[in-house]
């Protein structure tokens, strides 16, 4: 599948970092079972919407459900989301047909927003385009990031893209955008009105899209370097983690609490950054060849494993010994055990048995959502026993 090179899912980058997009073409594109999973679950919520919706026969539906269901990125779990995300999209699309009978939903809508942004374009999973109100969706089914809605750039060039197609045949004045990540429970919507969505496009977007494009401005490091393919050897990301190391002290014995939270601040990208830089010289030393000064490729540690369960089982029980000794009973772990079973089975048969403890504290910026945690002394001994 052809790929933006100013791709909307890489906006908060290249709009902050406008040399990034043209820099990034220089790093090969890695494949992930996530990406792989995430492309799985958009098909499954799509087609659980046109089946929900009579836009396609029942036969066709079980016939792309069981090769769905073929895949070896499907679970349980993916079909209870996927199918309360359909529920979700028809519910906001039965609300515009409420106050605009003819009100339209696409799905996997092809988007261009070339006018603003060189060569741009992009899919959005699910348009709702009625009168005053235009709704983009857009599921996200990761779960390692939690994905904000607000001044999601994102979002805000599909809606650019969604309004090219569909401004002169509805009345629409405001965009309301939403975030749909149902395994952390990350469901949030933000409105925008079409007038300021403008404005910001004409104003902003076009400029440093035009800019990126052509691979000028300045390299602006910050959290948007973390999905960067050329992060491992970004000179000017490496200068900004190496601050730390030139932090003037003014106590050479002793951190301040300022120092402590300078360094709390940067730990995550300074961490992100260790982390690809080593996963680069890796690969580079073993599938290219490339010799590090001082480094060289030897084997890791590795453990022990069987290589055939049932037939030591089986040699082991004909030898005299008995099954306790030779197998374990233990219930699967809750999420394994949700997978296994479905959400909705789980939640009604299990759930009563399960109990959520209060988390550890941990330490978040201010701006992070979550309340303040209070009670750090008796969360402390709470925990003092818990075996990890």
């Amino acid at each position: 599948m052809a790929h933006a090179i100013l791709s909307p899912s890489g906006a908060s980058r290249w709009l902050t970092c406008t040399p990034s997009a043209r820099f990034e073409e220089k790093f090969p594109e890695s494949k992930s079972k996530f990406a792989d999973e995430g492309t799985l679950a958009h098909s499954l919520g799509e087609l659980f919407i046109r089946f929900k919706l009579g836009w396609i026969k029942k036969a066709v539906y079980k016939k792309q459900l069981s090769e769905i269901e073929s895949n070896e990125h499907y679970d349980e779990s993916m079909l209870e989301y996927c199918d309360d995300y359909a529920t979700f999209v028809i519910e906001k699309f039965n609300e515009a047909l409420a106050h605009t009978p003819d009100a339209k939903l696409f799905l996997e809508k092809k988007l261009d927003m070339s006018e603003y942004v060189p060569e741009g374009f992009g899919t959005g999973d699910a348009v709702i385009v009625a009168d005053t109100l235009m709704d983009t969706i857009d599921l996200k089914y990761g779960k390692g990031v939690a994905v904000a809605v607000l001044e999601n750039k994102q979002q805000k060039l599909y809606a650019i893209g969604a309004l090219k197609d569909f401004d002169l045949a509805y009345d629409i004045k405001q965009v309301r955008m939403t975030i749909y990540q149902p395994r952390i429970n990350n469901i949030e919507s933000w409105e925008i009105s079409v007038e300021e969505l403008m404005d910001w496009a004409n104003s902003e977007l076009k400029t440093k899209a035009a800019l990126a494009f052509a691979g000028q401005g300045e390299f602006v490091p910050g959290d948007h370097c973390q999905f960067c393919r050329g992060k491992a050897v970004c000179k000017t990301l490496a200068d900004k983690n190496l601050e730390l190391a030139a932090f003037e002290f003014l106590d050479a014995n002793i951190l301040s609490d300022e120092n402590v939270s300078q360094i709390l601040t940067v730990a995550d990208m300074f961490t992100n950054w260790i982390d690809a830089v080593a996963d680069h010289a890796l690969n580079e030393a073993v599938n290219n060849g490339k010799r590090w000064p001082g480094f060289k490729v030897v084997e890791g540690r590795s453990n022990r494993v069987y290589t055939n369960v049932d037939s030591i089982a089986a040699v082991l029980i004909e030898k005299g010994f008995s099954e306790e000794i030779i197998y374990t009973k233990k219930i699967l772990p809750i999420t394994k055990m949700e997978s296994e079973i479905g959400k909705k089975p789980f939640a009604e048969i299990v759930g009563p048995f399960i109990v959520k403890p209060p988390g550890k504290p941990k330490l978040a910026p201010i701006s992070d959502k979550r309340p303040e945690f209070t009670g750090v002394e008796s969360a402390v001994s709470d925990f003092a026993d818990v075996v990890a």
